[in-house]
């Protein structure tokens, strides 16, 4: 079924009411584009520290249908960029901080979830990364080093030895794992639209199927009219290189997902993962999967090309060789899956910039946050916070986080961009079949990923 899960299986998901249908309030104190959960989260903020500020979220099709609504269900604390390019844009102290920040963010969101009665299957079981071969191996040694160099190793990650690793993933040829005890999954779908119905009983006014033409520093231009706002903030994530301005800013890369009917305990004994752990390996290629709570495995990974011209279309929301090389992987890792249907197949693009890094700004007066690289389930919520405190002009700690005012370069012009970034797709696929002392290819990729 060449439909999303998370949103194949919830069913009572209402559409804006009628009076949101109606004409566009033409006269805001906040009006935030994009209803993802940059967007959902920074109004969150905005109305917890400021009640009688009226917002208004526009939309261009419904709640959540962006990366938000359709991810992998990771609420991790991965940042997009390494800790050496944060402190080389401020200092080895603020890295370690904004690291800090990002392992308590996995308990915020679930913190906020619970408050305002959000079900979205919440549960903090950690990230299991299994090691898997020797050059697998070598990057778990390499990452441990890193965590000790930073002064984050033990309590937020653990090497841990086969025997140990296979009391949680019964993944085979398992020499190993790395364990990150800060890490949840949800059912992002759920998270979204709950936030959207929490922050509508609250008064916020979210426009759906509201297309934003143009943003400028006080006014937003829609197809419902235009609306005149204190701030405007662009929270659009992947989808902003529709905008010409923005399509060397970031460019959308596509990730796909697969998902499997429910699973009989009998398979499961042979998996495990029955702390609900979210999984991967340490492949260069990333692949990413979660035990969901009615029993599938969700899966996913790249692999989908990037098109020409930074393109965005919904035809590309699918990719049948990305969805054949997934069943593979996740067949090859639990051989017990071999019989077992694959009943879903999604994907969608997420925002890179050049540099590989997040970031929280203001360009000509229009705030905007984002550029997660695939980890936005939890950065965004810092990043609203961030966006709330900017709005409302608050001097906080979060301002001086070395985020707050990045500038990444800009993107390589095309054809340059395609040719470089499919290659280097490649080039990380074919990374991981050489043998562990070929590792030029992989620092090749590494270079430019950070």
């Amino acid at each position: 079924m060449d439909t999303c899960l998370w949103k194949d299986v919830v069913s009572d998901v209402p559409r804006e009411s009628g009076g949101d249908r109606g004409t566009l309030p033409p006269d805001v104190d906040v009006a935030i584009v994009g209803a993802g959960f940059t967007g959902l989260w920074t109004a969150h903020y905005l109305n917890l520290a400021s009640p009688d500020t009226t917002i208004l979220v526009i939309e261009s099709n419904r709640v959540g249908h962006g990366a938000s609504g359709r991810n992998g269900g990771w609420c991790s604390s991965i940042l997009p960029m390494s800790l050496d390019q944060v402190a080389e844009m401020s200092s080895r102290d603020d890295a370690i901080r904004l690291q800090l920040l990002m392992y308590d963010t996995v308990d915020e969101v679930g913190r906020q979830a619970a408050s305002f009665g959000i079900e979205c299957g919440f549960r903090k079981g950690g990230y299991i990364g299994a090691i898997r071969d020797n050059r697998q191996m070598e990057r778990a040694h390499d990452s441990m080093r890193e965590a000790a160099r930073w002064g984050l190793d033990g309590e937020h990650v653990q090497l841990l030895d086969a025997d140990s690793a296979r009391i949680r993933i019964g993944a085979t040829r398992l020499h190993g794992a790395l364990f990150h005890p800060d890490c949840a999954v949800i059912q992002p779908y759920r998270l979204v639209t709950g936030l959207a119905e929490s922050l509508r009983r609250r008064g916020v006014v979210i426009a759906e199927d509201t297309v934003a033409s143009d943003l400028e520093e006080r006014t937003v231009r829609t197809s419902r009219g235009d609306v005149r706002a204190g701030r405007v903030v662009r929270a659009t994530e992947a989808y902003s290189t529709r905008w010409k301005s923005e399509r060397r800013r970031v460019i959308p890369l596509y990730s796909m997902m697969i998902a499997t009917e429910p699973l009989d305990e009998s398979i499961w004994s042979t998996i495990g993962l029955a702390e609900r752990e979210t999984f991967n390996d340490l492949r260069r290629m990333v692949i990413y999967g979660q035990r969901t709570d009615d029993g599938r495995i969700a899966f996913g990974g790249r692999g989908a090309p990037y098109h020409f011209g930074s393109r965005i279309s919904t035809s590309f929301d699918r990719h049948e060789p990305t969805k054949a090389a997934l069943t593979t992987a996740l067949q090859e890792m639990f051989p017990a899956l071999r019989d077992v249907a694959v009943t879903h197949h999604w994907g969608g693009p997420l925002a890179a910039a050049r540099d590989w890094t997040m970031s929280v700004g203001s360009d000509e007066g229009i705030l905007r946050g984002g550029a997660y690289v695939g980890d936005g389930v939890a950065t965004s919520n810092l990043v609203g916070r961030i966006l709330a405190d900017l709005v409302l002009d608050r001097d906080t700690e979060l301002m001086r986080l070395p985020i707050v005012g990045h500038r990444s370069p800009t993107w390589e012009p095309e054809p340059l961009r395609w040719i470089g970034i499919n290659s280097l797709a490649a080039l990380a696929k074919w990374s991981d079949t050489r043998r562990p002392g070929s590792t030029l290819a992989g620092r090749i990729v590494d270079s430019f990923v950070g």
